[in-house]
């Protein structure tokens, strides 16, 4: 483990090799927009040549029973496959275990007390963004943080002892983006790893060099590439892509109508017309024209694809039930 980013601009180089994946979380059936960013996932991994992998991140209390199997066949449906078992995260909390273990060993970690009220009344430093953890539990001395440990009644939550203010990331569709690194949470005070801890750590263990998502998610991922570097682990290519929205450019929801391939189904559509619907979104495929991942695969370029987010059609097949 190094003890700190070899990179003194704050930025770090990504791997030019290892897999792409997917990791949805449980918490329901994948809609339309979770769909169209794994069917990218693929085409931008194996576009590349790269393994596509598939991993469960089903460590909080959102999970819910058989949505992962609902998951993984939808993704199926569509013709989408991956090169090994998924990886449940749920099965691997000992190597996260181990991994908030060492950062405390080598001091880059500390116990915090605060609650969420907590961080949002206290002052932050300037240009910090809202929500950026001020450092009010970094430097508490020993004393004082028995008192607060005894004082909130649980245990503390585990954050990162940062050592920068910012990192840079290079996307590949956003280009160089700079975003706000804090003492962000490794471990949440129920013992549960925290998103940006596993995230890393699955990567590293699963050898991925390629990480495709929502650009929802593109401001995390400076404490992610960063936490990669402190850990020793290269640093991924990003690629975040426009995300689905309603018609009034709200995130897409289950109210927003037939967004699941089940709802759709019930609607008389296949997922052969989901697909299509897909491939056309992204400039793939002509309104209503069969395709198969492979043929959709024989036409992809990156440097074609939207970059606007994709409002969902006004269609009465996929509005039904609005």
């Amino acid at each position: 483990m190094t003890t700190r980013p070899e990179q003194p601009t704050g930025s770090a180089p990504h791997s030019s090799s290892g897999a792409g994946r997917y990791a949805p979380s449980p918490s329901g059936d994948l809609h339309l927009g979770n769909l169209r960013t794994a069917l990218l996932a693929w085409l931008f991994a194996r576009a590349q040549g790269r393994e596509f992998l598939v991993r469960i991140e089903d460590l909080d209390e959102r999970t819910r029973p058989g949505a992962a199997q609902r998951q993984l066949d939808d993704l199926a449906s569509l013709g989408l496959d991956w090169d090994a078992p998924p990886l449940r995260q749920s099965e691997h909390r000992d190597r996260y275990r181990a991994v908030v273990d060492g950062l405390a060993d080598a001091e880059r970690s500390y116990e915090c007390y605060c609650s969420r009220k907590d961080i949002l009344a206290a002052p932050t430093a300037p240009h910090a963004p809202p929500g950026a953890y001020p450092g009010t539990c970094r430097n508490l001395p020993r004393t004082e943080r028995e008192r607060r440990r005894n004082e909130i009644g649980r245990p503390p939550s585990i954050r990162l002892r940062s050592d920068t203010g910012s990192f840079t990331v290079t996307d590949g569709l956003h280009g160089a983006y700079t975003g706000a690194v804090d003492d962000f949470v490794l471990e949440r005070f129920d013992g549960t790893p925290a998103y940006n801890l596993v995230s890393v750590v699955d990567d590293a263990f699963q050898g991925v060099g390629q990480v495709v998502r929502g650009d929802d998610l593109l401001p995390s991922t400076p404490r992610q590439a960063y936490l990669a570097t402190v850990l020793g682990h290269p640093v991924p290519a990003y690629a975040h892509v426009p995300l689905v929205l309603n018609d009034r450019r709200e995130r897409l929801a289950k109210r927003d109508g037939a967004v699941t391939l089940a709802e759709l189904a019930g609607l008389g559509r296949s997922p052969a017309d989901a697909l299509s619907m897909l491939a056309h979104s992204v400039g793939l495929a002509e309104p209503g024209e069969p395709v198969s991942p492979a043929l959709l695969l024989s036409r992809f370029d990156p440097a074609r694809l939207p970059r606007e987010p994709w409002v969902l059609p006004d269609e009465p097949w996929v509005r039904a039930g609005r």
